[in-house]
């Protein structure tokens, strides 16, 4: 059976690609200049790319390194405290009266919590000591207020337990008590500009 529709297949529109192969064809110069074009902004684009994927990665692998062990800080805390307590639960004067074996034993005590607050200190771990202090909400905790006029209010007077950081982040706030009642405490230039002017 023939045919009769009458249509020629060479007949049939031109696909796209054929089109623009006419085109290059007309000006090749312009489509190089195109796809030069167009592959410099890939190019420019994949650079762009991989620079803020290694900035990324370099952040993240400086934050494991000072942040990496801050699980093991948090639970070395709790050694130090223990530490901290066994040394003031004895004042001065049971120390002086003490055995010799006993003084040895103490002074371990010390140089063994010495030697833990220096390790800390070494993997970025540092003691808060707010004493004297501007209440800090970022650093610390108040646990309650104490009335006392000689000091500004908002002024940390006692420590109930220290606060420590680890790199730029606090890894437990100070538990504090809180002066009121005072004179108000002034920002550090205030004082100074205070200062200047009461000479």
């Amino acid at each position: 059976m023939t045919d009769t529709s009458g249509a020629n297949p060479t007949d049939a529109p031109e696909p796209e690609n054929a089109q623009s192969a006419d085109a290059a064809a007309a000006d090749p110069v312009a489509a190089l200049a195109r796809e030069a074009a167009d592959l410099k902004d890939r190019l420019l684009r994949t650079l762009a790319e991989m620079e803020n994927l290694r900035r990324r990665t370099e952040r993240e692998v400086a934050d494991a390194r000072a942040y990496g062990i801050t699980n093991f800080a948090r639970d070395i805390l709790a050694v130090a405290d223990n530490m901290e307590r066994a040394m003031k639960a004895l004042d001065d004067e049971i120390r002086e009266k003490a055995e010799a074996g006993v003084k040895a034993l103490l002074d371990g005590v010390e140089l063994t919590e010495r030697e833990l607050i220096k390790a800390m200190e070494k993997h970025g771990v540092k003691k808060l000591e707010p004493q004297g202090q501007k209440f800090d909400p970022n650093l610390h905790q108040a646990m309650y207020e104490i009335p006392d006029e000689s000091v500004p209010a908002g002024t940390v007077v006692q420590i109930m337990q220290p606060g420590y950081t680890i790199g730029d982040r606090v890894l437990r706030p100070a538990l504090v008590g809180v002066s009121k009642g005072g004179p108000k405490a002034q920002a550090p230039a205030e004082a100074a500009a205070n200062d200047n002017t009461g000479k």
